[in-house]
């Protein structure tokens, strides 16, 4: 009974010891990716009603907002794990991605491949993009996946504009980067919904609960404004 007891308690020691170093792994995947914390309180309520809609002339931003609309019914999960994609167009499974991955879909749809574009840049101009993996050597399957990346690359394309708080210098098709509360970075896109409340653009994004259109603007720290199309 006792060498049965003691088997059976180091049997359950090791579960609960896998389990841990299981968690551990999960967490720190999610940190390095994740701009929020699921669970933690979101500023704005998810499923924002539109009072009504600014006309887009240019047609590339039209399927960029198309496709940034068109996530809010298809990608319902954070997913923040590393995955192999094809190269270039690559894409993980729709119904999931992270927050670059709203914006990498919506300007792919406006004809610009930011795999592509990223990957290319990055190529010849390493030193100038932050190596938050630790990698020397570019990666096609996740640097385009990162806020700084995507933020580096925007600016040495010369879509760089000037971060205001007057809503009415973000028009539909840009692009906007925060910085949350607990030091993480975020990214979504403008559309030409307006919200009911505030008649602010709302913008798409996925924080942790699937891409959502919310009015979340102003929500959080901004740190980056640009305009892919023009």
């Amino acid at each position: 009974m006792p060498n049965r007891y003691i088997r059976h308690r180091d049997a359950a020691s090791g579960l609960v010891a896998a389990a841990v170093l299981a968690a551990a792994a999960v967490a720190a995947c999610r940190e390095s990716h994740m701009p929020h914390r699921i669970g933690e309180h979101l500023p704005a309520t998810t499923g924002e009603a539109a009072e009504d809609t600014v006309a887009v002339a240019l047609p590339a931003v039209r399927r960029m907002i198309a496709s940034a609309l068109e996530q809010t019914t298809v990608t319902r999960r954070y997913d923040p794990a590393y995955t192999r994609i094809a190269y270039p167009g690559g894409d993980v499974p729709r119904d999931r991605g992270v927050c670059t991955d709203v914006v990498i879909r919506s300007m792919r749809a406006g004809g610009i491949d930011l795999q592509q574009r990223v990957h290319e840049d990055m190529s010849a101009h390493v030193a100038a993009y932050p190596r938050a993996s630790g990698s020397q050597h570019p990666d096609p399957n996740i640097d385009h996946r990162r806020v700084p990346n995507l933020m580096t690359y925007f600016s040495r394309a010369g879509r760089s504009l000037p971060i205001t708080t007057d809503p009415e210098d973000y028009i539909p098709g840009d692009v906007v980067a925060w910085k949350l509360g607990n030091g993480l970075l975020h990214v979504g896109v403008i559309t030409n919904a307006r919200s009911r409340a505030t008649h602010r653009l709302l913008v798409v994004h996925n924080i942790g609960a699937g891409a959502r259109l919310e009015d979340v603007l102003f929500a959080w720290q901004l740190i980056g404004h640009y305009r892919p199309f023009v």
